[in-house]
């Protein structure tokens, strides 16, 4: 056959850079895991092999999450005095971890590599750089972008995320004025930003499966991410340097949002990239936990 495109390929991504965070091991739907001092148990449905580590290792650990039969529900049980906030560090960035009310402790470990890509996308566009970070959570890519001297617009629906973010802030000692804050539904701010003519050179999302916005607007991934695609190229320079997706919880994989992303930024230039962002157990066993893709410009 002519014509016929070669299948995209699939990256895995691993952040072999970490020293304040290790993948212990995993194994019978859970994962042994050290943030900073602190070691902890938590649910991984993708950890279907049997652990290797011994269980007196395990049986060392802090507290571990137990799942309640509702989606995301359960709760912590502590086996040793954990505090109410501790600090772990990923080279000049600091991050404020805390036990939730769910499993979540303020980071995805899993996305240092894309921490990393980010900032070296910044670095390289050698001018200045406007980010748009949605579905922000506690700013971790934030920082990362911050850090790299960009000007960041950082969104989600959360005040309690808003707020854990400007810790995350101060623990990173980021300038306050090189960050703005922004409580609302992504979507709606895209399209207002569209209308008023306010461009960005990297845009960053992180959209969940389902949620809410401050006001109930309701996000739908499969709904709602083609349209908001499309509003991220309406606010893109023709020289941007970026864009990245991350996904988690959902049933799409990697080629079907890198499919996404090149349909609305063809024109623009550039390459895209899709795989798995994954940890690597101690043992050297591979853990996929997020689908992502990312643009890349080459317009400078």
């Amino acid at each position: 056959m002519e014509n016929v495109p070669e299948l995209p390929s699939v990256d895995l991504l691993t952040s072999p850079n970490w020293t304040d965070y290790a993948l212990i091991d995993s194994g019978g739907s859970r994962k042994l895991e050290r943030f900073g001092a602190v070691t902890l148990i938590r649910p991984e449905a993708e950890a279907v092999w049997s652990p290797r580590v011994p269980e007196r290792e395990w049986a060392r650990a802090d507290a571990e999450f137990v799942p309640s039969a509702e989606e995301n529900g359960g709760h912590w049980v502590p086996f040793r005095d954990v505090p109410d906030r501790w600090t772990v560090r990923y080279g000049a960035l600091r991050f404020c971890l805390s036990l939730s009310n769910s499993k979540q402790l303020g980071i995805f470990p899993e996305q240092a590599c894309q921490w990393d890509w980010v900032q070296e996308a910044i670095r390289e566009r050698a001018k200045p750089t406007r980010v748009l970070n949605l579905f922000g959570y506690t700013g971790a890519m934030t920082m990362a972008a911050a850090a790299a001297g960009a000007q960041v617009t950082h969104l989600d629906a959360s005040k309690k995320a808003i707020q854990w973010a400007k810790e995350n802030q101060a623990a990173c000692r980021v300038p306050e004025d090189r960050i703005r804050w922004i409580l609302d539904d992504g979507l709606k701010f895209v399209q207002r930003e569209a209308r008023r003519g306010s461009f960005y050179q990297g845009i960053i999302l992180d959209p969940p499966k389902f949620g809410r916005g401050p006001k109930g607007e309701v996000w739908e991934f499969y709904k709602s991410f083609p349209e908001l695609i499309r509003g991220c190229r309406a606010i893109l320079t023709d020289d941007a340097a970026f864009l990245l997706v991350t996904a988690y919880a959902i049933k799409a994989s990697s080629v079907t949002i890198g499919n996404g992303v090149r349909e609305a930024l063809s024109g623009l230039g550039g390459s895209v990239r899709q795989g798995e962002v994954c940890l690597r157990d101690g043992s050297g066993r591979v853990l996929s936990m997020a689908v992502f893709s990312r643009w890349k410009g080459d317009r400078k």
